[in-house]
């Protein structure tokens, strides 16, 4: 089993911010696999699907990124899912604009979605997809809450469905093996 985790912020004010990068790949990875991440029974949207015989839990926050920990421990615990099964997707701003990185764990980078979980969780032993949106060239808050420029989208555009390929090679590879291939 492995936890498919999109880091970004609920509600369409945010919905195509720098900071909800790992939102929309996990939402273009259900609309392929024909899933609909609807309420769950904590504070998260979350789909159940498979790839081959693989399960696969995608899921969604609902607590905001700063507090992206509550939801993934509760999901964590109500679905016995290893830290290591555990894939965080989020916006890097140490990453170039369409850059993706996938590493086996680590600490936050100064990012407060992935301390907050690595905070719940009580490890950095987790894997994480970062999808590079640039350095801010101002406010470091100012700009990851901004909306991407039309030069930029369809490099964004490109990146996520990089995203897409890199969970649906995790789901049906294995960590190790899409690592290579990133």
């Amino acid at each position: 089993m492995y936890l498919f985790v999109g880091l970004g912020n609920p509600g369409e004010r945010y919905a195509l911010t720098r900071h909800n990068v790992g939102f929309r790949v996990v939402d273009r990875f259900a609309e392929r696999l024909k899933v609909r991440l609807d309420k769950g029974p904590g504070s998260y949207l979350l789909a159940k699907t498979h790839v081959g015989p693989e399960t696969i839990l995608l899921a969604e926050p609902l607590t905001f990124m700063n507090r992206s920990g509550i939801a993934v421990f509760d999901l964590v615990t109500r679905f016995s899912v290893p830290t290591e099964s555990v894939i965080l997707v989020s916006d890097d701003i140490h990453l170039a604009l369409g850059r993706l990185r996938l590493r086996p764990g680590g600490r936050d980078g100064g990012h407060n979605g992935l301390a907050s979980v690595i905070r719940y969780l009580r490890s950095e032993a987790f894997p994480r997809l970062r999808l590079g949106i640039g350095e801010p060239g101002e406010d470091v808050v100012t700009y990851v809450l901004s909306r991407f420029t039309e030069a930029e989208k369809a490099m964004v555009e490109d990146m996520i469905e990089r995203g897409v390929s890199t969970l649906a090679s995790i789901a049906r590879d294995g960590l190790e093996r899409a690592m290579s291939t990133v």
